[in-house]
């Protein structure tokens, strides 16, 4: 019950949000194409195939469960350890998603006159929303009592390492100066990991 709640709530509120930021986006557009702004776009040959071959593994993970049982967890700590994560992460997703207002888009895209952002969440990571949006697959495993759920994180950080590919090409096009080095000053993902990696090279 707890799970169920948890999840619908973080979820939904998150799915909203996304709506609603699209439907003004698509509002606010200029429906004359000379008052558009230029975007710059980027593909990258194989992201789809990456993104069918991680779907199709989270479909049969969920397809034979049984063989997940033996990785099942229904301790407490665990249930309230993940809705801690799936929280923070949930506000986090959405700190990120507020930060880049109508900037948003499905795909990677830069308007003509779009400055690189360093600031807020994107002091963070470089890639805040998807820091997020792992983590809440990380806290909605644990809440669920991990078993075939564990397949929702992995499969994620396939997905989103393929769209990060095609973003850090486009970025590294678009500000080929302010890019490498935000690049070497704000990690990709994981924070915390780079903190570590940080304070160990100025201790040695």
């Amino acid at each position: 019950m707890l799970a169920g709640v948890g999840i619908a709530v973080c979820v939904g509120t998150v799915v909203a949000v996304w709506v609603a930021g699209a439907l003004y986006n698509v509002l606010r557009t200029p429906h004359n194409p000379s008052h558009v702004p230029r975007e710059r776009t980027r593909n990258q040959p194989g992201s789809m195939a990456l993104i069918v071959v991680a779907v199709v593994c989270a479909g049969l993970a969920v397809v034979s469960r049984s063989h997940f049982d033996g990785l099942a967890v229904g301790a407490s700590w665990a249930r309230i350890l993940g809705l801690a994560v799936l929280v923070a992460s949930t506000v986090f997703t959405l700190w990120a998603r507020f930060s880049l207002g109508t900037s948003w888009s499905v795909t990677p895209k830069v308007l003509g006159d779009q400055q690189l952002r360093i600031h807020g969440p994107y002091a963070v990571t470089r890639h805040p929303i998807y820091t997020g949006v792992l983590g809440m697959l990380l806290g909605a495993t644990l809440l669920s009592g991990i078993g075939q759920w564990i397949v929702l994180f992995p499969v994620g950080l396939i997905l989103f390492e393929v769209k990060i590919r095609l973003e850090e090409h486009l970025m590294l096009a678009t500000f080929p100066e302010d890019y490498p080095r935000y690049r070497r000053q704000v990690p990709q993902l994981g924070p915390g990991l780079f903190i570590l990696r940080r304070r160990h090279s100025v201790t040695t």
